[in-house]
């Protein structure tokens, strides 16, 4: 039975997700796992950027920690609707949390070199190649009630963006102090609660897909069906544009904190943090929205305030101004993706649940490391700073374009909405948006 918090007020909603053990154990040992991969991506970039002082290396390292990922995902997503979701998760954490160790064990007895970093990425893309979409689709079968799942995943994203804030922080002080092998410790030691927390867990069977054909025909029906049906197409090409030209930013944040704005390891960490805190709010904000309606109009609208924020990024020189904006860039970013992901999750059925959620990965997994490669290659010739206000420009039209579909796309969304009760009539969705 889920548990009953006490004296619930107007603001209950925001955590209803949080009633479920298997849930609040989930919650608990991410929330220590990802201080340690927030601290993890810090000291990699720094690293990387200590090493070579190369836009281009930082790009061609974002680019190896996704890259085996994108040809993964399309098989792992068939894969996963036939395996044990949980065991799977608990075997890729502790993969990863060999990966983060030798990663420590090489930098702090100093033999780490840019060909090492690589190999290691890219054995971390592998792992989130099954690791991504099997936590995706996993999520739904920690929430009881489905009614939850639009909640879950907003406090799934705040978590995730609470790390962002506290973990960059802590690394650039750690990094600054110590040097970058005690994060990459420190995150290796963090996969340990999340492992406790999943093997805690008690769930009801949820017996696996029958493999009623080869992977590939089961592949190709997830692909039909993202292809047919408008309204997680239009979400997932939209997803994938702004991973293309919009979360690459990241990759060139140590070049703005060593040369534009004339800092060191902290200034990243201050960046990074700014950026966190605003995707934390967002996340928070949506935790309180009780229906996934007019989520569609966020996405829209968040996405071109991403944009915005990065063109006006590229123009700065000052550190207030540049935090300010890191806060708004990671206010719209979260807020998009989080949307994008509800309203998707609320959309696909479940028997095709972990295909889809594997094609929606797979826009992230295979658009991100090409666009750090584009990144890194356009600063190498044209310097960051254009390089940033060029890509959020095209984050702006991608913004625009979705926004001109939203009529047609509701045609197909609210019957839906309506029939699964997130919708009970038709003027509801009029006054949620």
């Amino acid at each position: 039975m889920p548990f009953q918090f006490p004296n619930a007020n107007r603001l209950s909603h925001a955590w209803s997700a949080l009633r479920y053990r298997n849930f609040r154990l989930f919650f608990c040992g991410q929330s220590v796992s990802l201080l340690g991969t927030w601290m993890t991506r810090l000291a990699t970039a720094w690293l990387v950027y200590r090493l070579t002082h190369s836009a281009f290396l930082l790009g061609m390292v974002g680019f190896a920690s996704l890259i085996p990922a994108f040809f993964l995902v399309p098989f792992a997503g068939v894969w996963i609707e036939q395996v044990d979701r949980r065991k799977l998760i608990v075997y890729t954490q502790a993969v990863a949390a060999v990966q983060s160790l030798a990663m420590a064990a090489l930098t702090l007895t100093h033999r780490i070199n840019i060909a090492e970093v690589l190999a290691l990425s890219a054995l971390q893309g592998v792992v989130d190649g099954f690791d991504l979409p099997a936590r995706q689709s996993f999520l739904i079968h920690m929430v009881e009630d489905k009614k939850d799942l639009a909640n879950a995943i907003a406090i799934n994203s705040s978590m995730n963006n609470g790390a962002r804030l506290v973990g960059p922080a802590i690394a650039g002080l750690v990094v600054a102090g110590l040097g970058e092998g005690w994060c990459f410790l420190i995150d290796g030691l963090s996969y340990l609660p999340v492992i406790a927390s999943l093997v805690a867990m008690r769930l009801a069977p949820h017996p696996a897909a029958p493999g009623k054909s080869n992977m590939l025909r089961q592949m190709r029906e997830g692909w039909d069906f993202v292809c047919s049906f408008e309204p997680i197409r239009a979400i997932l090409i939209l997803f994938a544009s702004v991973s293309l030209m919009g979360y690459p930013y990241a990759t060139l944040l140590p070049i703005f904190a060593g040369q534009i704005l004339h800092g060191g390891a902290h200034t990243l960490g201050w960046l990074t943090s700014a950026t966190g805190v605003g995707a934390l709010l967002s996340g928070i904000s949506l935790t309180l929205r009780k229906t996934p309606a007019g989520f569609t109009r966020i996405i829209a609208f968040s996405t071109a305030l991403f944009g915005v924020s990065l063109v006006l990024f590229g123009l700065s020189h000052l550190l207030w101004l540049s935090l300010a904006l890191m806060f708004f860039a990671g206010f719209g970013m979260l807020q998009a993706a989080s949307a994008c992901n509800t309203v998707i999750q609320t959309l696909v059925p479940d028997d095709k649940r972990g295909r889809v959620m594997g094609y929606y990965t797979m826009a992230f997994v295979g658009s991100v490391p090409f666009g750090a490669l584009l990144a890194g290659s356009l600063a190498h010739w044209i310097g960051a700073p254009f390089t940033v206000m060029l890509t959020g420009a095209c984050v702006v039209a991608a913004s625009l374009y979705f926004a001109l579909q939203l009529p047609r796309l509701h045609i197909v969304i609210d019957p839906i909405y309506r029939e699964k009760g997130i919708l009970p009539r038709a003027e509801a969705l009029q006054h949620a948006q």
